[in-house]
C-alpha cells in the first residue's frame, strides 16, 4: 500500500475511536487537515467548538490566525503543512486535555507522524510541547528555538488562541515573535528543498 492509502485507512479507523471519554461528548473526531505529503506537521492542543462541528483541525478564529501567520512567511497551511492536535476530540468547554485522554490519543498522532514522516514539527502552545516532547518549560522560554530529536526539528510557537488575546504586532510582542519563529520554519523548509 502507498502512504496515502495507509493514511486514509488510519483516518477511517480513527474516526470510530472510543478509547476515552471524549468520544461520548464529541460531535466529530478531528483527524486533521492539510497535505499528508509534506515536510511540516503542526500540532495543536485539541479541537474547539468549530473544529468539533466541522471535523477539521484549526478552522475557527485561532485556525484562521494560524493560517494567516504561516501565510505571512509564504507557507500555505493547506499545501505545505499537515495540521492536527494532541487529542482528536474536543474536551468539554475547551478545557485542557487530561493526561489519560492524551495517552489514549497518542497512538493516533504517532501513527500520523510516522506515515507523513515530516522533517519539521511546529508545536503550537505549551500543551503540545509538554505532551509530545515531555518538556515542561514555559512556552515563552522555549519558543523560537529549534529542538532536534529523532532526525526531526521541532519549533515551539505560541498557540494562536494566545495571539488572539494578545493582538499587538509591535516588535517584541507575541504576534511579532511568532512571525519571527515562522520565518525560521520557512528558512528550514527552503533548505530542505535544496
Amino acid at each position: 500500500m502507498n502512504k496515502i492509502l495507509d493514511f486514509e485507512k488510519l483516518k477511517k479507523v480513527c474516526l470510530d475511536c472510543k478509547q476515552c471519554n471524549l468520544s461520548k461528548t464529541r460531535t466529530n473526531v478531528v483527524f486533521g487537515r492539510g497535505n499528508p505529503n509534506t515536510k511540516i506537521f503542526v500540532i495543536g492542543e485539541g479541537p474547539g467548538h468549530n473544529e468539533d462541528i466541522e471535523g477539521l483541525a484549526f478552522v475557527g478564529r485561532a485556525g484562521k490566525l494560524l493560517d494567516a501567520a504561516f501565510q505571512s512567511v509564504g507557507i500555505d497551511t493547506n499545501k505545505d503543512c499537515y495540521i492536527s492536535n494532541i487529542v482528536k476530540c474536543r474536551p468539554p468547554n475547551n478545557r485542557k486535555p487530561l493526561n489519560e485522554e492524551i495517552q489514549s490519543c497518542s497512538s493516533w498522532l504517532n501513527q500520523q507522524i510516522n506515515l507523513i514522516n515530516p522533517r519539521i514539527i511546529v508545536l503550537a502552545g505549551s500543551t503540545a510541547v509538554e505532551s509530545y516532547l515531555h518538556i515542561k518549560e514555559p512556552i515563552s522560554k522555549i519558543r523560537g528555538k529549534w529542538i532536534e530529536r529523532d532526525g526531526r526539528k521541532f519549533m515551539p510557537i505560541f498557540h494562536p488562541s494566545y495571539l488572539l488575546r494578545n493582538p499587538s504586532k509591535e516588535k517584541g510582542k507575541p504576534k511579532w515573535l511568532t512571525w519571527k519563529d515562522l520565518k525560521l520554519v520557512k528558512t528550514e523548509l527552503e533548505a530542505l528543498k535544496k
